[in-house]
């Protein structure tokens, strides 16, 4: 798929049953004409697939740093994007992130990037009690800090049967 030299984006997913927004978001981008690359971690993989993936972007997705041929993916699409989202954040990820944790892509992604000349967002994705963890607020407050942006998340029903902040933001947002 081209896009014509429109915009280029960066889409990162971990493992979360939110992946199915994340992949309507992603639909939603491609049908405007923006480029998209994803890249998925093993725990995305266990809820959306590589093929839907690839399907939704025309491009196969970066799911692993030591894959022959994409070794140096994370720069490449460093260099190559325009904007970076991480979504669905789980908590896990951005405590990696906020520790620069760079064993796999998505961590290697993000210490590749030119935080403060490109944007790098978050959309978190979690239970309430997660999101409200002092060590996930405490990681969120230093991502901030160092340029990263947040979006949401959302309130309101978990996937458990509970309720409150957590929710990864609704994808018109």
């Amino acid at each position: 798929m081209s896009n014509d030299g429109g915009p280029k984006m960066l889409f990162l997913l971990t493992g979360s049953i939110a992946c199915f927004k994340a992949c309507e978001l992603i639909s939603r981008l491609a049908k405007r004409g923006v480029a998209v690359e994803t890249v998925a971690s093993a725990g995305a993989l266990r809820f959306v697939g590589a093929a839907t993936l690839e399907g939704l972007t025309g491009r196969r997705p970066f799911t692993d740093l030591y894959e022959a041929g994409r070794t140096m993916d994370h720069i490449r699409l460093a260099r190559w994007a325009d904007v970076a989202l991480l979504c669905p954040a789980t908590a896990n990820s951005l405590n990696r992130l906020a520790a620069g944790l760079a064993d796999d892509a998505i961590g290697a992604l993000f210490l590749a990037w030119e935080i403060g000349r490109k944007p790098w967002l978050v959309a978190p994705a979690m239970n309430a009690t997660m999101w409200d963890h002092p060590a996930t607020r405490a990681n969120i407050g230093m991502l901030r800090g160092r340029g990263v942006r947040v979006v949401g998340p959302g309130e309101g029903a978990m996937a458990e049967p509970e309720r409150g902040a957590g929710r990864l933001a609704e994808p018109p947002e």
